[in-house]
């Protein structure tokens, strides 16, 4: 079973989600970004939600944990809880 390791970002709007992936791309660090702006608890950690299998997170989360390059920012994305920046630290197929 595949097993990936992530960490994110979640704001309310697709507009802050867009400025802090550009702020990422411009040479910010993550984790920091995602410690003061972060609206999930993993915030408190830079984004880190720790290793997880498929089905663990929602469905959203699934589809780019489990096919996105690694190392990469991936986002906005969309779920029930708000807008994610996401970044595939490692993963095993």
């Amino acid at each position: 079973m595949a097993i990936a390791t992530a960490r994110h970002i979640l704001v309310e709007t697709e507009a802050q989600c867009n400025e802090l992936k550009s702020r990422i791309e411009n040479g910010e660090d993550f984790a920091e970004l995602a410690k003061s702006h972060s609206r999930c608890p993993s915030g408190r950690n830079g984004g880190d939600l720790g290793s997880f299998g498929p089905g663990q997170m929602v469905p959203e989360f699934d589809t780019v944990v489990f096919s996105a390059p690694t190392k990469e920012v991936q986002g906005p994305v969309k779920t029930q809880f708000g807008y994610h920046l996401l970044e595939v630290t490692s993963r095993q197929d």
